[in-house]
């Protein structure tokens, strides 16, 4: 016998990994979400929205779908105990993922679109180079990674735009409603 586990082995290594790695992955970018400030914030409403926005009840989805496959990829790479580039791309998506949950605390919470946009040029980057590594280790979980690559790009193209479109937006403090009287 020449291996060290059976394919029923394996196949059960990778569901326990995902059981945990999916919902893990998906309550992290949740919390990163509701943490990191509310896109209903007076200051979000108060910014000139790009042409190419899309409606703000698909970003929630697109998210949802986009954290599970990242799960389930990031699963098959943990899964994959014979390859040697398993402990690379593990560390490059831990990082990316890193920079991922503080994009939208920087942009929402602290109001920093520039800021938040060099975070997000960062983490095409580095999703890129998690990317081939995941190509590396297992095609399936590269091809798994590619709509959060696109997606990012997408959210960085829309990011600078909102940089364009509110130069003076960056860093303003929500002041929400005020009432004043006149006497």
């Amino acid at each position: 016998m020449n291996r060290l586990a059976s394919p029923a082995q394996l196949r059960a290594s990778l569901i326990r990994w995902a059981l945990f790695l999916v919902p893990l992955t998906m309550l992290l970018g949740f919390a990163s979400g509701q943490l990191g400030g509310d896109p209903s914030s007076a200051w979000f409403q108060s910014l000139t929205k790009p042409a190419i926005f899309p409606p703000p009840r698909l970003f929630g989805i697109v998210w949802a779908v986009l954290y599970a496959l990242m799960g389930f990829a990031f699963a098959l790479v943990c899964a994959a105990w014979g390859s040697r580039v398993r402990g690379r791309a593990i560390l490059a998506f831990l990082v990316q993922f890193a920079v991922n949950l503080a994009w939208s605390p920087v942009f929402f919470g602290q109001h920093r679109i520039e800021a938040a946009l060099y975070i997000i040029v960062g983490m095409i980057v580095l999703a890129a180079i998690t990317t081939v590594l995941f190509f590396r280790v297992r095609k399936w979980a590269g091809l798994l990674m590619l709509p959060y690559l696109a997606w990012i790009t997408f959210a960085a193209v829309l990011n600078w735009q909102f940089l364009e479109l509110n130069p003076d937006a960056s860093g303003a403090k929500d002041a929400g409603a005020v009432q004043s009287f006149e006497l």
